[in-house]
């Protein structure tokens, strides 16, 4: 965490402040023999490319396109390079965030079906969901640091952009900053009411003799994923798809469900194996890893199911609001964009197609951290296309941001796990989770 904030600290100082500075970047890179690659970032092709579009604020406010105006394009450039770390600590704040609403809604599944093989897990799923309080304060102050005009990251938030572009100003009764951060605060609020209550009565549960906390919990969670299903898909529009206000996706929330799901599955399965390596969680066996792995497995192939749904009909119906999306990614995100596809399905169905794979924990350790990976590249594709541009490369704040919350993350979640005993002993499936075998 330490050197995560180092790393960030480092980030926001080093970005350019002034277009002098930015032509100075230019002018020095023109000077070791790269000064053409660098004006093409700054020229950066406008036609066919919201992202771009979206974060040249001056050329959309003067309805300017000009590619020989070396302000307009120098300011361009300073807004992508601007924008830099503060998208890598979005990216981050959000993945690690995602992870913990997962596992929130991957608890409340197993209480609404009454599962009988997972109880044994219920406190290494508690406790990945501790990191939801935090992870989702630090998402709502980016926003609202976007509302307050701190940062670049959402286009439709700047009104001088809003007042040239009709498409935007058709949204702005949804898209505008009051509205939307409400929307978000009743997310959260929604979200970590039912964790706390979810929380609450497991704990209480493990020191009565009758089955009412149970039963509360069962309830709870038969609402709640109502609720989420509803909100997860709000949040999935307004924190990640309006990041480009031009484009729309009517699979989007499901994607960003999948990715979310799968993503935190591995995590439980990792905190699981970890813990079970140092000697705790002494009713976990095989059969429970099997089983975390058909997930992974399962939410893998459904993931990579719905990224080609979207991806083929988009592609092939070519409407310009809609390829645009595709064609940006491909163009200027080419490794990244088809990498994480490659780690996101091809990697985990090679490892874990066998039955027998699934029960060797290094086989899925090792799947799991390709999977994270890949969706960590996966979070990375959606937003900086649409914040940066062509500006992009992983480097001090991408690193940083991940060391940050990563560590953030790891110290709450295994703080949790402290704070109660490692197995839900009253839980009324407890015997059947015990003596689970597949």
């Amino acid at each position: 965490m330490i050197v995560g904030a180092i790393g960030l600290i480092y980030g926001f100082l080093s970005a350019p402040s002034s277009i002098e500075d930015v032509k100075e970047i230019i002018a020095s890179h023109e000077a070791h023999g790269e000064g053409h690659a660098e004006a093409e970032q700054a020229t950066h092709h406008v036609e066919g490319t919201h992202a771009d579009e979206s974060h040249a604020p001056v050329k959309e406010a003067h309805g300017e396109a000009a590619h020989g105006d070396e302000d307009a394009h120098a300011e361009h450039l300073l807004h992508q390079l601007q924008n830099k770390p503060w998208a890598a600590t979005y990216v981050a704040a959000f993945f690690f965030f995602m992870i913990a609403l997962g596992a929130l809604a991957f608890y409340a599944i197993q209480y609404a079906a009454q599962a009988g093989w997972s109880p044994v897990l219920f406190r290494v799923m508690e406790a990945v969901t501790a990191y939801l309080l935090p992870g989702s304060i630090i998402m709502f102050i980016l926003l609202a640091l976007s509302g307050f005009h701190i940062n670049h990251l959402f286009i439709w938030m700047d009104p001088e952009v809003v007042a040239n572009d009709e498409l935007i100003q058709g949204k702005s009764s949804y898209l505008n900053v009051p509205f939307f951060l409400i929307r978000a605060a009743i997310y959260i609020a929604g979200w970590n009411i039912f964790r706390y209550f979810l929380r609450k009565n497991s704990l209480k549960h493990d020191e009565v003799d009758h089955n009412r906390f149970y039963k509360k919990s069962f309830k709870l969670s038969a609402g709640f994923l109502v609720f989420f299903i509803v909100t997860e898909s709000m949040m999935s529009w307004d924190w990640i798809m309006s990041l480009d206000p031009h484009w729309f996706s009517t699979l989007f929330g499901w994607y960003v469900f999948s990715s979310m799901f799968v993503s935190a599955i591995t995590v439980i399965a990792l905190v699981t194996m970890y813990l079970k390596s140092k000697g705790y969680l002494e009713y976990v066996n095989d059969s429970h890893i099997h089983d975390l792995a058909k997930f992974m497995f399962g939410i893998s192939i459904f993931w990579t199911y719905l990224w080609f749904s979207q991806f083929m009909l988009i592609w092939y119906s070519n409407i310009p609001e809609e390829v645009t999306y595709f064609i940006t990614r491909i163009e200027d995100y080419n490794l990244p964009f088809f990498g994480m596809v490659a780690l996101n399905f091809i990697f985990p169905v090679l490892m874990l197609m066998n039955s027998d794979y699934k029960r060797i924990n290094w086989f899925v350790v090792m799947t799991g951290i390709v999977i994270l990976f890949g969706h960590y590249l996966d979070i990375y594709n959606m937003v900086m296309p649409a914040t940066v541009g062509k500006s992009w490369f992983i480097g001090v704040p991408e690193i940083s941001a991940i060391l940050f919350f990563g560590g953030l993350f790891m110290f709450i979640v295994f703080n949790a796990l402290t704070k109660a005993p490692l197995l839900a002993k009253r839980n009324p499936f407890i015997k059947e989770s015990q003596h689970f075998h597949y």
